[in-house]
């Protein structure tokens, strides 16, 4: 009894001290997706992906990178843009950046791991999005797709579809500085803001309790012979194919999964499987059972089919890549320890972003957000548009 009290400790530890590294980061990362978000309204975005194209598809990428989205959200929020006239390959293109292409999860991945994989993560994911885009030109056929519209107009409801109907953007015009600094500016942002970490909280919340646990139970040898370490080449090779698989086990997604990724990367398991294992967020298992109600048994077991190729394609071409550039860090130093809270730049930043997340919530509420928080479920069919 005491030896497993002590194990929970140890777990609850690890992961508190992961909380506290990254708390800043999260913030930040959240904030300034909040006011791109305020500033681009959604009847533009569908406006400008309207097909397929190279341009088309780099202008989706973009826009999903700036729209940071839990996995959940930005699924429903491709749907939304599908239904409303986008291309569905521009869709998707929207959807694996803003989740796979943020800011926040780049300054996290910097701060648990290396910098090297937030390099990866911005190289790896435009890559992972063209192999997507080739592989549903050569492979999906357009009956799917009308069979996939038809299924995804019947509006039935998934996760996160009251959050991703929910427009929130500044309503008046005016340059970028005019329309930030109003206090229609302000709401907005704190709205998107909070709306945001209520959708994406329980995924790292979940993400960072099982990084926890694991780190502190399941013994490096385990991990060793998963991985393969002992054999550098068949590592190399083994990392991308496991990765994904380890990631769809998971039921961690969104930013909830790289202190997972971290454990797992103290493990053993290759650069290239970490970054094929941070992108499998988008084919765990209940947002695959939500793409079978958007889209359809067949488009299901093709998104799970493309996805995971171009997953364990994009994880080899960044692990060959990195390598040959002598990227990859030589040494397994991920924070999964309990190091504690200690006076240092971390403690001041988060002192200083927990009081700018404060000042946020606290506009939140005061401007009628709380009603916004019992809606997130929502209709996929009566989207609530938030005047400010």
């Amino acid at each position: 009894m005491v030896r497993a009290l002590e194990g929970l400790g140890h777990a609850l530890a690890l992961a508190g001290s992961m909380t506290w590294e990254i708390t800043w980061s999260l913030i930040l990362g959240f904030t300034l997706s909040a006011v791109v978000q305020a500033v681009v309204r959604r009847e533009t975005v569908v406006r400008l992906l309207g097909d397929d194209r190279p341009k088309t598809l780099a202008l989706a990428t973009g826009l999903g990178a700036a729209s940071s989205s839990c996995s959940y959200a930005a699924v429903a929020l491709a749907r939304s843009l599908f239904r409303q006239g986008a291309s569905f390959t521009a869709a998707l293109a929207f959807e694996i950046a803003s989740t796979n292409l943020v800011v926040e999860l780049g300054i996290i991945l910097a701060l648990l791991i290396a910098w090297q994989f937030t390099l990866a993560e911005f190289v790896g994911g435009p890559i992972m999005i063209v192999l997507m885009a080739v592989a549903f030109r050569l492979f999906v056929r357009r009956r799917l797709v009308d069979a996939a519209r038809r299924q995804a107009d019947r509006g039935l409801a998934g996760s996160m579809e009251g959050h991703a109907a929910m427009d929130m953007s500044i309503a008046s015009g005016g340059s970028f500085w005019r329309r930030l600094l109003s206090p229609g500016g302000y709401t907005s942002v704190s709205h998107i803001f909070v709306m945001e970490w209520a959708a994406v909280i329980r995924d790292v919340a979940g993400g960072l309790l099982i990084a926890g646990a694991i780190g502190a139970w399941v013994p490096d040898t385990f991990w060793r012979h998963l991985f393969l370490t002992p054999h550098p080449l068949a590592a190399r090779l083994w990392g991308p194919v496991i990765g994904p698989v380890i990631s769809l086990l998971s039921f961690v997604c969104s930013i909830g999964n790289v202190p997972l990724a971290a454990v797992l990367w103290n493990g053993g398991i290759s650069f290239g499987g970490v970054v094929a294992f941070i992108f499998a967020d988008l084919i765990i298992i209940p947002i695959l059972v939500i793409y079978r109600k958007y889209y359809g048994t067949a488009m299901m077991f093709a998104l799970l089919g493309i996805f995971y190729a171009t997953m364990v394609a994009g994880g080899y071409i960044i692990e060959f890549l990195f390598g040959g550039l002598g990227l990859i860090p030589a040494e397994r130093a991920a924070k999964v320890t309990d190091t504690g809270v200690h006076w240092n730049y971390t403690t001041v930043l988060n002192i200083v972003f927990l009081l700018l997340a404060a000042a946020l919530v606290v506009r939140f509420f005061r401007s009628g957000g709380a009603a916004m928080l019992k809606m997130m479920g929502g209709d996929p069919d009566r989207p609530e548009r938030h005047a400010h």
